[in-house]
């Protein structure tokens, strides 16, 4: 058994030597296709970064009447965390902090600078900013809480009928760029398996003659199919360490450039916390593909 296994191996290699310029045009084929794969996993990592960062924006308010002590407000924040699991944060902005945000955010505005001294006093209620985890239904609910509950006499108005088209739109715009991503990966990951196949094919057509000789000699099938699952595998190794490399190097490269787009999201810094991932996905591909093209091409042999 230990004989036969060195000697598969010593076919593999062999096999790939002599054939080095269709091993090459394997090893470049697989490459790229575990590059586009990799590819859409970094497509995911930023569409997932750029679906967060919408969902985090959108937000319902609840306004309290004038007067509402401030203890009463964070009575009805913490009866709200409680009666909906699926809150993600309930902020609490007063009046003063409402006006000073307003002022800041307009200080160049001379006109509502004018308008808010006329006014005399703080023309703003206090507030909860209630944010929910990712279903637009959520914030139905929480809207209805707010209007039919006990505290209900406290709130002046929940601004949900106003952002309820948008909060939609917003999801609905989200869903469909997970949906394309899932259906683009498909569709290239399968034209990729075929390209790959195809390559491992031509390399294994030259060998041909090979397999005739051992199984005219009385070569068991298991035995005249290790060299070429070995070489599968040799494939998937190789085009896995080139791809890794070339995936840091381009996360490193790219990194800064993708920041001024999405700021706060780290191209490398992504690459790098899923470092596991990606050895998962590249090497798992690369040897998978290689090994399954390989048995599929080297059935059809044994079975003329």
């Amino acid at each position: 058994m230990k004989n036969n296994t060195k000697r598969i191996i010593g076919f593999a290699i062999n096999d790939f030597n002599r054939n080095k310029g269709i091993s090459i045009a394997t090893i470049f084929v697989l490459t790229i296709t575990i590059m586009l794969v990799t590819g859409l996993f970094f497509f995911q990592g930023i569409a997932g970064y750029l679906t967060a960062q919408i969902q985090n924006k959108i937000d319902i308010t609840a306004y309290f009447v004038d007067g509402t002590q401030e203890q009463d407000i964070l009575n009805v924040k913490d009866e709200i965390i409680k009666m909906s699991p699926n809150i993600k944060n309930v902020e609490y902005v007063s009046k003063d902090q409402a006006l000073a945000t307003f002022s800041a955010k307009h200080k160049d505005d001379a006109v509502l600078g004018q308008a808010l001294q006329e006014v005399g006093n703080n023309p703003f209620l206090p507030s909860l900013n209630i944010t929910t985890n990712s279903d637009p239904a959520q914030y139905a609910q929480v809207a209805n809480i707010l209007q039919t509950s006990d505290f209900s006499k406290l709130i002046d108005k929940v601004d949900y009928s106003q952002k309820k088209d948008t909060i939609e739109e917003i999801y609905s715009i989200t869903s469909n760029i997970t949906i394309f991503g899932i259906i683009l990966g498909i569709i290239l990951i399968l034209v990729a398996i075929l390209v790959v196949f195809n390559t491992i094919k031509l390399a294994i057509e030259n060998s041909k003659e090979e397999i005739n000789t051992m199984k005219t000699v009385g070569a068991s099938n298991q035995f005249i199919r290790g060299p070429f699952i070995i070489q599968g595998v040799i494939y998937g190794i190789i085009s896995f360490v080139i791809c890794f490399l070339l995936s840091g190097i381009f996360a490193l490269i790219l990194s800064s450039k993708v920041e001024v787009i999405l700021p706060g999201f780290s191209l490398f810094g992504f690459f790098l916390t899923n470092w596991w991932i990606f050895v998962l996905i590249q090497l798992g591909f690369g040897i998978g593909v290689g090994v399954i093209s390989a048995l599929i091409v080297v059935k059809k042999h044994l079975e003329i």
